[in-house]
């Protein structure tokens, strides 16, 4: 009898492989998927090679340029330190997204595991998890984030922490939700059949079947956590001067608009609002590229 089953190295290729033509059909099947991860695949670029790139150093002063308007020399202008905005503004690209994706992540993954060993087990665990997403979303989250991050310092590692925390209850929540549907599924229950532990059963049979209306809520946390560092730092509880941030940059550019200096916060603030836009039309393909159902 010949054995038909494909050697490892193989058969990990063609999944490979498969997983790659998918995503390229998805991004080729939407344009506008295309774009968001054209744009997403710039911000990733400025803020890996951005800092080695820029032509002026972004801590630098000099006040002979302060307070230049957009030139060739300086493409954004200059603020009142005579320091270059686009040098900046490039720069922090990198600390805004390591913001946002480390927030995320965390909240991503510890919200996955609450809600799916709640969704699975019910009973007490979950009345308990309910209660405590609960308690967080009866706080205005910004409000609660300040409240963090005044309370443990505003160092980066803290803003970090309570953007976290402040996204834990959207993936708990969706993840139980999903979770508890298809917890009595004809699949979960001929895997169980099969011989699967139940966390097996969770994390490769469930688990996957859950992700394609996550990956949406990831697109759109990505994009509020950028808005929550910078609305933290505009206000004084974020990132500290001088270090190169988009919504320090904001806050200290909105004391020139009166007096003309227009490009001081113009700048900034349309990155931070490219950004956004970004990751809210990245959540339809991230969709897409994840759900099972689609690979076909």
């Amino acid at each position: 009898m010949s054995d038909t089953t494909l050697p490892p190295t193989v058969a990990e290729r063609k999944t490979g492989s498969g997983a790659l033509a998918h995503t390229i059909y998805v991004l080729r099947e939407n344009p506008v998927t295309a774009l968001s991860f054209a744009m997403f695949a710039f911000f990733i670029g400025s803020a890996l090679l951005g800092p080695a790139l820029v032509p002026y150093d972004p801590l630098q002063t000099n006040a002979a340029n302060a307070l230049q308007a957009p030139s060739w020399s300086h493409w954004f202008g200059t603020d009142n330190l005579g320091r270059d905005v686009f040098s900046r503004v490039i720069v922090a690209t990198r600390l805004d997204l390591i913001i946002s994706v480390s927030a995320v992540a965390l909240s991503f993954v510890i919200g996955s595991v609450l809600g799916a060993v709640a969704g699975y087990r019910g009973g007490w665990l979950d009345v308990v998890l309910n209660r405590f997403l609960d308690t967080i979303m009866a706080f205005p989250l910004f409000v609660l984030a300040m409240g963090i991050v005044a309370a443990l310092g505003n160092s980066i590692s803290n803003i970090i922490l309570a953007t976290a925390i402040i996204n834990i209850p959207f993936y708990a929540r969706l993840v139980r939700a999903e979770v508890n549907i298809r917890r009595e599924a004809g699949f979960t229950l001929a895997a169980k059949l099969a011989g699967n532990s139940d966390t097996r059963v969770l994390a490769f049979h469930i688990f996957p079947n859950a992700l394609p209306p996550m990956m949406v809520q990831v697109s759109l946390n990505l994009g509020w956590a950028i808005l929550n560092a910078a609305g933290l730092s505009f206000i004084g509880l974020g990132v500290r001067p001088p270090t190169p941030e988009w919504g320090i940059m904001v806050a200290e550019g909105a004391n020139f608009i009166v007096s003309g200096e227009w490009w001081l916060a113009l700048f900034p603030g349309l990155w931070l609002m490219l950004a956004v836009f970004t990751f809210n039309l990245m959540g339809d393909g991230l969709r897409d590229i994840v759900d099972p159902r689609r690979r076909t």
